[in-house]
């Protein structure tokens, strides 16, 4: 069996030679489980497992003329095992082989894509608690609302990734199905014992029916989820992306030694691996439209399903793959700019402290509707002008508050207290 699991073999379990060595295991696990209840020698069994081999040339030069690449694959495995061939693909039917190797396939990516799901939760978490008390302004329709941490933005992308790994995690155990039961999947010519035999041998669990083939809904789920974790990643590079204006200038990805930016414009750093990953998301998330359509086939079976799925699933677990390691490194060399951070939220004057005036101005005895206006008459003014809120408030004389109750209104400790409750959620 192929060497599975490791960090560098997202890439080999889908090619050419790895598909048909998935077939491979799963035609000597079936000849195994023959061999369990005394249908294949024991003798001819160890022959089989030592001599089965195949040719991508060979396999190659085979379709040329069959036109089908499982009887293809199938007459060059016989090549190899003389009289044995007897006994390869009792009573099966080709789409046992590709849908139990296909089952195969996506554990094996599934491997790598929960380990790095795992690295990107744990780089998160690294990240919230250093900014825990990195004091910056929270936004809504892009525009200052009131004061957060950095830590607490990380927190709710931690969040996010959790539940990621979990969805992750269910959906890989779901789609962890595999079928030996012939045509149309009645179990005509191979016994269901031979079915939960090999599906034993390959960690798979049996499909509790099938159809000639495993229906579409189990993969088009898996697809929903490795789009949902792309969509997630596509959330936080928006943000960076977001962050990283001139204008705001709060955050920017790592910019190495001799990297540049532009062609034109020296001055230039751009966020290109956050805007390569929205982008790689929309591939991510168009593959799960034709997995949807997948589910539709005619009768037991079609094959329409599958020249797509050659195609999506490799694309879509390399791309996640690529795109949860390349955040990683983003969220890695993140460069957070503190000091910037705190001049944003004190922009013209602290305007983002509003509420708490408001409040104040309440609890002095006006009315929400008169608090409410001296607020946004001061704040507005502000904004305008390129002026001072606090400032402003000191200068109102409708605005019935002390000097020190007012600069009270602007101590930001405030709006941060409640910080260690929610860090707590998270066991932090």
């Amino acid at each position: 069996m192929i060497e599975r699991y490791s960090r560098e073999c997202m890439k080999q379990i889908w090619d050419l030679r790895s598909k048909f060595q998935y077939y491979l295991d799963v035609e000597l696990a079936v000849c195994k489980a023959y061999s369990e209840v005394g249908e294949i020698p024991e003798d001819a069994l160890t022959r089989i497992e030592k001599n089965a081999s195949f040719s991508i040339e060979r396999i190659d030069e085979i379709e040329a003329q069959v036109n089908h690449d499982v009887i293809a694959f199938l007459t060059n495995v016989n090549e190899t095992l003389g009289e044995d061939a007897k006994y390869m693909h009792m009573g099966l039917t080709s789409s046992d082989v590709i849908d139990t190797a296909l089952a195969l396939q996506i554990q094996s990516a599934a491997e790598i894509i929960k380990q790095d799901l795992n690295k990107v939760v744990e780089t998160l978490k690294n990240l919230a608690i250093k900014h825990k008390d990195t004091f910056c302004i929270g936004r809504s329709h892009g525009i200052q609302a009131e004061p957060m941490t950095f830590g607490v933005k990380m927190l709710n992308w931690v969040d996010m990734f959790e539940r990621a790994v979990e969805r992750f995690v269910a959906v890989t155990e779901e789609v962890r199905v595999g079928q030996i039961s012939g045509p149309v999947g009645t179990f005509s010519n191979v016994n269901p014992e031979i079915e939960e035999l090999t599906c034993e041998y390959l960690n798979l669990k049996p499909a509790r029916i099938s159809t000639q083939v495993i229906q579409r809904d189990y993969h088009a789920h898996f697809m929903q989820i490795l789009a949902l974790i792309a969509s997630i990643i596509e959330q936080c590079s928006v943000e960076i992306r977001h962050l990283q204006r001139t204008e705001v200038n709060e955050v920017e990805e790592g910019f190495k030694k001799g990297q540049k930016g532009s062609s034109a414009m020296p001055h230039k750093k751009n966020p290109i691996s956050s805007e390569n990953l929205c982008g790689l998301a929309r591939v991510v998330r168009s593959n799960s439209i034709a997995a949807l359509e997948n589910i539709a086939l005619w009768h037991e079976r079609d094959i329409s399903h599958s020249s797509v799925e050659r195609v999506i699933f490799p694309d879509s677990t390399i791309l996640i793959d690529y795109m949860l390691n390349r955040f990683n490194n983003v969220l890695e060399c993140l460069v957070v700019k503190e000091e910037n951070m705190f001049q944003n939220a004190h922009s013209y004057g602290g305007i983002v402290f509003s509420q708490k005036v408001l409040l104040k101005l309440i609890d002095k005895g006006l009315s929400r509707e008169e608090a409410y206006g001296i607020v946004q008459r001061n704040a507005h003014a502000a904004f305008n002008n390129n002026g001072n809120f606090k400032e402003n408030l000191h200068n109102d004389n409708q605005v019935i508050l002390s000097s020190e109750e007012i600069d009270d209104c602007f101590d930001y400790s405030f709006y941060l207290k409640n910080i260690d409750k929610i860090y707590q959620r998270f066991g932090l």
